[in-house]
Formats: C-alpha cells, structure tokens, sequence
C-alpha cells in the first residue's frame, strides 16, 4: 500500500482511455478538508513502454501545458502501441496566477524526491517519484516563463552513465529543435528531471523561448516535437521524423555546463541586454548593462561574458536584483563529444 497522502481517482494500470485526477491535501481559510485538483489522462494499450509526460511544473510556462493538452485531449487507445500517461499542469495554482513558484512560495522544480509528510509540493513530488516515475520514461515541458528568453531547445543533464546519456542524447535530438543543451543546474538541487534521471529513466526536456509570451511557431513546434518523442519513445505509433527526414540542417549542439556561462548582475537596477539569442561573444565582450533609477548621474554599469560562445539565453525583463540570471553562454559540440 502506497504511504502517499495523494489519491490518483483512476487505475493507471486499467487498458483503454481514462480522465481522472491527483488529488492533493489542502486545508484553507474557508475550506478545512479540501483537495487540489490536478487533472491527468491514462491511455493504456497494453504492452510496451510508458511515457509520463508532464507540463507546468511552473505556472508561467504555458507552452508545454497547451502542447499536454492537446495530446490528452487527442490521443487514443489506436494511437499507442505502450502506455501513456499525462499531466498538463503540475502547479495548476501556479498556471492560474502566471507565476513560477506556486502561491505559498514553493519551487516544485526544487522539490523532488519529495516526502509523503511533507508540504503539498513535497507530496506531489513523492508521489510522482515513487508512484509515477518506477513506471515510465518522462517527457518534461519548460520554457524560460515570464523572466527568460532561451533559444527554442532540447535539453538534457550530463550522466556519467553512457549508456543512459546516449539514451538521453537521442530523445534531446528527437525533439527536432533547431538547438540542443546540456546544462547544470546552478539555482540549487530538487529537479524533478533529476530525480527521475537518478532512477535511470531517459529523460526528454526542452526550454521553448520563454518571455511571457509564445508565438504560433512556438506552440507548433512544442506539439510537434512531443509527439516526435513519444514516437522516438516507442509508445506512439507512426514514423518517427528526423532532421534529415524532414531536409533540414542538423542542430547545433551546445553545453552550458560550467559555472561562468551563467552570468548573473553584479547589483540591483534595470538590464539592459546588449546581445541576441544566437549571438557568439568572446570572453568578456560586454553582454549588457545595469542602470539605475535612483542614480540618473550614474553610469551604467557593463555586466561581461565570462565564457565566449553562444548566447542561449537572455533576460527577458529589465527589473533585476542582485544575482539574478542576466545572460547564458554555451559552447558548441559535436554529437561525439555528448556520447
């Protein structure tokens, strides 16, 4: 029997297609038993992989969730020669509000593995780290929300495991992104990606543009590319594309995997950006500036890139504070260097 404090009201083990719900413990101000509500669909044709796949873990990244969505609503048992499940919103809260962190604060991306007696994020991440991840390869949908733009990529961790890297580096390429990243994570430990690479499972994640707002090409390409990948996954029926399928250039591949290519402000003001995704820049070429409101006599500061390379990712709004993230660089690979 399960410790989870969270019930799941369908049998994600039953064949066919089933719409149900997580519901999470709550207590409020004007409800002192009470659940919150995450809706999710099971599509379970019988033998085969299972692919989880999951959108906003944070609320301000829409792109993923309409992309989950749309294949919920879509897919049926004809379609699938494994076991999908899907959750389009993990923070619906969060969704509801537009914001990253969910209303009391908590990061659900820095949550994992998560405990059953913990705080409601810390539920839902148990319960997706024992009930749901022992089951299934994931598929994580982010962008970079309302404060980042990133170039529109596949993305992965670096494993030491070769033979899951390798695993890891095709289902990045599936995506069919123009641009792939291995990156590390530099804003602390609790990813959900992580855990579930931890439990050996490939993993296929991407950060879709970002900025607050998501354009048509963007919401083509997440719909796409999901579907690529739960083909790629062998869990959707159909031809699984390529780059040189569809006649288009191969990605670049990129890694971020050191400190510096994060830049981050050296103090608090208004960013201004002085770089395009896609941008190259050498070390040090300036890559933008602070100003600052209270002091019109004062210049503004220039904020350098520490590594050169390419420009992956850019501030999207100008209010900063001390330490954020302003700029990334990544570096560029061949795929034999990732494998």
């Amino acid at each position: 029997m399960s410790e989870s404090p969270i019930r799941c009201t369908i049998d994600l083990d039953a064949p066919g297609k089933h719409v149900g719900r997580l519901l999470v413990p709550r207590s409020s101000n004007t409800s002192g038993w009470a659940s919150t509500t995450i809706p999710l669909v099971s599509v379970n044709a019988g033998d085969g992989p299972t692919a989880l796949v999951v959108g906003g873990v944070h609320g301000d990244e829409p792109e993923g969730q309409v992309a989950a969505l749309g294949l919920a609503r879509e897919l049926e048992e004809r379609d699938v020669t494994g076991r999908v499940i899907v959750i389009p919103c993990l923070s619906p809260d969060a969704s509801r509000a537009y914001t990253r962190l969910w209303p009391s604060g908590a990061n659900l991306n820095r949550s994992f593995p998560g405990r059953p007696d913990g705080r409601p994020d810390e539920q839902l991440a148990h319960f997706l780290s024992t009930e749901l991840f022992p089951r299934a390869d994931v598929v994580d949908l982010h962008s970079g929300g309302r404060t980042a733009l990133c170039l529109p990529w596949s993305e992965m961790h670096w494993l030491d495991d070769r033979e899951q890297r390798r695993r890891m580096v095709a289902g990045m390429l599936a995506w069919l992104t123009d641009w792939c990243c291995v990156y590390i994570d530099v804003a602390g430990t609790g990813l959900l990606v992580g855990e579930a690479e931890r439990q050996g499972k490939s993993v296929a994640s991407t950060e879709l543009g970002g900025g607050g707002h998501v354009t048509a090409e963007i919401h083509r390409l997440a719909a796409s590319g999901l579907r690529n990948v739960l083909r790629h996954e062998g869990v959707l029926a159909g031809e699984v594309e390529t780059h040189a399928s569809l006649g288009r250039p191969e990605p670049t591949l990129l890694m971020a995997t050191e400190v510096d290519d994060y830049v981050l402000a050296p103090e608090s003001g208004l960013f201004e950006t002085l770089v395009d995704l896609g941008q190259r820049v050498e070390p040090g070429e300036p890559v933008g500036r602070m100003h600052f409101l209270e002091r019109p006599d004062r210049p503004a500061e220039t904020i350098h890139a520490r590594n050169g390379g390419v420009v992956c990712v850019v501030r999207a709004i100008a209010t900063t504070e001390q330490g954020d993230n302003v700029v990334v660089t990544a570096r560029e690979v061949d795929r034999k260097e990732l494998e």
